[in-house]
């Protein structure tokens, strides 16, 4: 899983292995060890509605199940899912859920003899 954050936006991105993870209720995980020695932990789960908590490692966001399954069946797409989560006083957290197109594409799309298109 790759973690990007900017501003108000937080990206999160997978391969195929992991979404096959997901899909069968896995929890991914990441983990950042800072030069303090702290550790933190970046949890991505599958749930009724999306959710976000806190814990005391690190945080974890919780993904729509169903509309995470209807991204699945239309892969490989470059357009991956938008979610909104609350902030108390503030602007709303942007969440940017997609799986790495290419890995999608290699795993997914029939592989043509000598890189030469079937037509």
């Amino acid at each position: 899983m790759k973690v990007q954050l900017q501003g108000q936006a937080l990206r999160l991105r997978i391969d195929e292995a992991e979404l096959a993870r997901l899909l069968a209720g896995d929890t991914l995980r990441d983990e950042l060890r800072w030069p303090d020695g702290c550790i933190e932990q970046h949890q991505l789960v599958l749930a009724a509605g999306q959710g976000w908590r806190r814990d005391a490692d690190g945080w974890c966001v919780a993904l729509p199940d169903t509309v995470v399954r209807e991204l699945a069946a239309r892969l490989p797409s470059r357009d991956g899912l938008r979610l909104e989560l609350p902030v108390p006083q503030g602007q709303v957290l942007q969440v940017l859920f997609d799986v790495d197109v290419r890995d999608s594409t290699r795993q997914r799309l029939p592989k043509h003899p000598h890189g030469k298109d079937a037509s």
